[in-house]
C-alpha cells in the first residue's frame, strides 16, 4: 500500500498504552492491523464485553481485542489497569481524541490507565499524507498530567490523517 514504519519500532514495551493520532477515519482501523502485523507484535484494543459475543467475538479476540467487563463500583481506567496486571504482554492501541471528529483535547483515560498500570505511553502517527506510521519515543508518565502532554501533543502538531480536516491541532 505504499506506507512506512519510521521511528523506534525495534524496541517497543511489552506493556504499554500506545495513544495513535490523528484518529479521522475508520480506514485507521486497518492501517493499524497491517502496521501490527508488519511488525510482528501483538498490539491489543479494548472493547465492551458485548462486543465479543458470537459471531463477532472470534474475529475481534484474534486481532487483539480485549473485552472489557467493568463492574459497576470500578472505573475503566482501573478495569484496563487490572488487564495489565493480568497479562504478560499488553500493548494498548487507544485514541485519545474518542472520535474521529475534530478535536482540539484529547480525553486523559489513556494517561491515567499508563500512570495507574505503571507502564509507558508509546506515541503512534499515522500520517495519511505522507503514508507514514510514526513511532514516537516512549514516555514514562510522570503524574505532571499538564507537562507530559505538552510533549505527547507536540509529537503530533502537523500530522494530517485521512480526513484532513479533522486531524488533531494542538491549540
Amino acid at each position: 500500500m505504499g506506507w512506512k514504519i519510521v521511528g523506534n519500532y525495534g524496541n517497543i514495551a511489552k506493556k504499554c498504552v500506545m495513544p495513535v493520532v490523528p484518529h479521522t477515519s475508520w480506514h485507521d482501523f486497518y492501517i493499524g492491523l497491517c502496521t501490527r502485523g508488519s511488525l510482528g507484535l501483538e498490539i491489543n484494543f479494548v472493547g465492551k464485553k458485548e462486543l465479543f459475543i458470537f459471531p463477532f467475538g472470534y474475529y475481534f479476540k484474534a486481532v487483539g481485542g480485549e473485552p472489557l467487563n467493568r463492574f459497576k463500583n470500578e472505573n475503566k481506567v482501573d478495569a484496563i489497569a487490572k488487564i495489565f496486571a493480568n497479562k504478560e504482554t499488553f500493548r494498548l492501541a487507544i485514541s485519545p481524541e474518542g472520535t474521529r471528529k475534530k478535536v482540539t483535547e484529547w480525553k486523559t483515560g489513556f494517561y491515567y490507565i499508563a500512570l495507574k498500570a505503571g507502564v509507558p505511553i508509546v506515541p503512534v502517527g499515522f500520517d495519511w499524507k505522507n503514508k507514514q506510521v510514526i513511532i514516537f519515543p516512549e514516555l514514562m508518565p510522570s503524574g505532571d498530567k499538564e507537562a507530559d502532554f505538552e510533549i505527547l501533543e507536540n509529537y503530533f502538531n502537523g500530522i494530517i490523517g485521512k480526513v484532513p480536516e479533522n486531524s488533531f491541532t494542538k491549540k
